[in-house]
């Protein structure tokens, strides 16, 4: 009988790493204001393909989709947490 009974599953060591300030990054990414490429576009008075071609190698921008097959267009949803955008604007206007 005692075989059957299960053993509580080990925590990953993975998460004992991060500390109390990076968790509360975390924490701050996911709950701040996520902006569609429709919605920079608008607010920067820009092209929508302008808005993907700035973010799509951008740390920190979440995209999602599926990837382009033979007979089928890929399509990637993008969603800019309001740090990432400030921190492309300010490099931006630090460049010109």
């Amino acid at each position: 009988m005692s075989d059957l009974v299960r053993k509580p599953v080990e925590s990953s060591r993975a998460f004992d790493t991060i500390s109390a300030a990076e968790t509360r990054g975390f924490y701050d990414l996911a709950n701040e204001k996520h902006y569609s490429v429709a919605e920079l576009a608008k607010l920067w008075k820009l092209s929508e393909r302008t808005i993907r071609r700035m973010f799509e190698n951008e740390p920190g921008v979440l995209c999602w989709g599926s990837s382009e097959r033979r007979f089928k267009r890929g399509y990637k949803t993008l969603r800019f947490p309001e740090t990432v955008m400030r921190r492309v604007h300010r490099q931006l206007r630090i460049a010109s």
